[in-house]
C-alpha cells in the first residue's frame, strides 16, 4: 500500500493484511506484533514490545503514520509513541546487560520477545493466538509465530511495537546518560558511534557495556595487559 503520513513520504505503510490472512486461515484467538530494539549497541538492554492494535477503533490518520521506528524521525516517534496506548494493548519487556553477555545477543532478543508476550497475554487476560514477530528467528513462545521480515514496513502492529520499543529505550538511554555522562548516550542511546567509543576508552568500561560485545571486550583486554 503506498501513500504519505504526516507529511512522511513511505514506500509502503503498514496494515492489516498479515492479520486479514490469518484469519482467513482459521485463526480466532488476538494476533500481536512483536519488535526488538537495541540488538546492536555496545551498552544498555535489549527491549523487546509486543502490541494487540485495535484495527476498528484507530482512525486511518494514526494507521497511516505507522511505519519502521528506523525510517521515522525521532520528533515523529515520540509524538506517536504516547498515542499507540490509546489504540493498543502494550506489553514493554527487556534482557539486561547480564543476560546478553550470558546469553549472547540473538538469545537475550529472543527472551525479551518472550517476555514481552507473556506479559501482554496476562495483561488482556487471553491466550494469545499469533505472534507476528519481526524478522527470521522467531522465540519458542506457547502461541503461534509467524516471522516476518521487514516486518515493521509490512504489519501495523508490528510497526506500532518498534516505534513504542524504540522510544522507551531511547529514553532508558537518555535517562543513564545522566548518571554516566560522557559517552553521549542521550544521543547514540548505546550505539557505537564516535562520541561512545572515545567515552569508552576515556572513561572506560560501565556495569550497563555489553562486556562480550568485540569493542567493549578489547577496552577491557587491555586494561587487563
Amino acid at each position: 500500500m503506498r501513500g504519505e503520513a504526516a507529511g512522511w513520504k513511505l514506500s509502503f505503510v503498514p496494515d492489516f493484511s498479515l492479520e486479514r490472512a490469518a484469519r482467513a486461515s482459521g485463526v480466532t484467538g488476538p494476533i500481536v506484533g512483536v519488535d526488538e530494539v537495541g540488538r546492536g549497541p555496545w551498552a544498555g538492554p535489549v527491549f523487546a514490545c509486543a502490541a494487540l492494535l485495535f484495527e476498528r477503533p484507530a482512525p486511518k490518520t494514526f494507521l497511516n503514520a505507522l511505519a519502521d521506528s528506523k525510517a521515522l524521525s525521532k520528533k515523529r516517534r515520540e509524538a506517536l509513541a504516547p498515542e499507540i496506548p490509546n489504540y493498543a494493548a502494550i506489553a514493554l519487556a527487556e534482557a539486561s546487560v547480564e543476560e546478553i553477555d550470558a546469553l549472547n545477543i540473538l538469545g537475550a532478543t529472543k527472551l525479551a520477545m518472550k517476555r514481552a508476550v507473556e506479559a501482554l497475554e496476562a495483561q488482556i487476560e487471553t491466550p494469545i493466538a499469533l505472534a507476528l514477530i519481526d524478522g527470521n528467528q522467531p522465540p519458542k513462545l506457547s502461541c503461534k509465530t509467524q516471522s516476518v521480515i521487514k516486518g515493521d514496513g509490512i504489519s501495523a502492529s508490528i510497526a506500532a511495537a518498534s516505534i513504542f520499543a524504540k522510544v522507551a529505550r531511547d529514553q532508558y538511554m537518555a535517562d543513564l546518560s545522566i548518571q554516566y555522562p560522557g559517552y553521549g548516550w542521550e544521543q547514540n542511546a548505546g550505539y557505537g558511534v564516535p562520541a561512545h567509543k572515545t567515552g569508552l576508552y576515556s572513561l572506560g568500561v560501565t556495569i550497563h557495556h555489553r562486556r562480550t560485545f568485540t569493542p567493549v571486550s578489547k577496552v577491557l583486554t587491555q586494561k587487563d595487559s
